[in-house]
């Protein structure tokens, strides 16, 4: 029996409804930024596999290493115990962290690194006896899926069934380049009535609201604003962390920082799952006290694991090389002539890119998990390229070592992909 019917029996799949789509497509293998399926058929992962496998899949620099990790030491509490491969990243990433981050905290995935970072900003005022409750957040964002992460996103969805159970959230629309002083003047008129903890967002690109970018100028002035409001910034980078905006970390693009920063997907470079929520010397403060109830009480079993801390050491290895490095350049200068070739296509309404980040709008109404995108989604993997439509918007977020030849074949089948429509 194949994979595919085998899974049929048991396995539940996200984002799937089951009973319009019964089949997933059985993935043997994957090196590089090729797929494999169980009939032999491959694929150009044109989205690093939700933006994780940014090195290429099973990259030998990384297993190599986190094999040899597999025989010295594979898990331990993390309570009370600390180990070499930990102390070893945080060493690593702190030197690449924007300057004011200088504390990591672990867990296991984007969601729950937005979770830390929202429970973070409440506790932090909380500790100094303030009663802050309210949390600002962008519209159309997205956060992940645990209760505080869907709190603070936009999307419904992800989340109309559960709405009612929310934190108490306020959005504000992103910075267009024409619209900050409206949005600061919002912020302004908020605090005067909200006791206002904390804004989350997503820097420069919003992910899930179909690569939604904003303005960096703008956004200078939001967290400007929060932080003269003492309103703890925190930037989820789990889709923008490690190279993908064209610096380390979109949050370098601003000169204000953010107090708290969550990452994780690229983190590892896709070999195992963690998170991590780093912050400033200002919010640990808040919680180091003789006062034990102070303490930030939140654990996950696996944290810090010693083999995804060992593959994410490896990982930030690659991404300061200078080989990755001119990787990224050439990618970027890729998607700008294939903008510029696509921007006066009669189906194309719009163009857009941040760093290795592209994304075009077709001129057309679609639903974002309708028939024409399910149509789009099938004619791309019939012509060997695996890309995720979101509603009319076609976006490429490739690996780094995906190689020319490779990244013209996923602009040839975009351009082609136009003439079905």
């Amino acid at each position: 029996m194949s994979l595919k019917k085998r899974d049929q029996k048991h396995l539940w799949h996200p984002l799937t409804q089951h009973k319009l789509h019964p089949e997933s497509i059985a993935i043997s293998k994957a090196k590089g930024c090729i797929l494999t399926d169980e009939d032999g058929n491959s694929y150009i992962d044109a989205i690093a596999s939700w933006y994780t496998c940014m090195y290429g899949h099973c990259n030998p620099h990384i297993t190599n290493q986190v094999m040899e990790q597999m025989q010295q030491l594979d898990q331990v509490v993390f309570s009370g115990f600390t180990h070499e491969p930990a102390v070893a990243l945080s060493e690593a990433l702190i030197k690449i962290l924007p300057k004011n981050q200088n504390k990591l905290f672990f867990s296991d995935n984007g969601s729950t690194a937005v979770e830390i970072g929202i429970k973070m900003a409440l506790q932090y005022h909380y500790n100094k006896g303030q009663h802050r409750h309210v949390l600002l957040a962008f519209e159309d964002g997205f956060h992940g899926d645990t209760f505080g992460a869907m709190s603070v996103s936009g999307l419904s969805v992800y989340n109309g069934p559960f709405e009612e159970y929310f934190l108490e959230v306020i959005r504000i629309p992103t910075p267009n380049g024409t619209n900050h002083q409206d949005i600061l003047k919002q912020i302004e008129n908020l605090v005067t009535k909200y006791q206002i903890a904390g804004f989350v967002y997503e820097p420069l690109v919003q992910g899930a609201a179909a690569m939604k970018m904003h303005n960096a100028e703008g956004l200078e002035l939001i967290l400007q604003s929060c932080k003269s409001n003492d309103i703890i910034t925190v930037a989820d980078e789990v889709m923008t962390g490690f190279g993908k905006t064209g610096t380390y970390f979109a949050s370098e693009q601003m000169t204000t920082q953010p107090d708290i920063i969550c990452m994780s997907k690229a983190l590892t470079a896709g070999l195992l799952p963690m998170a991590i929520t780093s912050c400033s010397d200002k919010i640990y403060d808040a919680f180091y006290s003789d006062d034990m109830s102070k303490g930030f009480f939140h654990g996950h079993t696996y944290s810090a694991n010693p083999l995804a801390c060992r593959a994410a050491l490896a990982g930030i290895e690659l991404l300061t090389s200078e080989d990755i490095q001119r990787h990224i350049q050439r990618i970027i200068s890729s998607h700008n002539a294939f903008a510029q070739h696509m921007s006066s296509h009669p189906k194309v309404k719009t163009t857009r890119q941040t760093g290795i980040i592209f994304a075009l709008d077709l001129d057309v109404e679609m639903q974002r998990y309708g028939h024409l995108r399910d149509k789009l989604f099938q004619f791309f993997m019939t012509h060997s390229v695996f890309l995720r439509p979101l509603g009319n918007t076609i976006y490429i977020l490739a690996p780094y070592v995906i190689s020319d030849k490779e990244l013209k074949h996923v602009y040839d089948t975009i351009e082609a992909a136009l003439d079905i429509i």
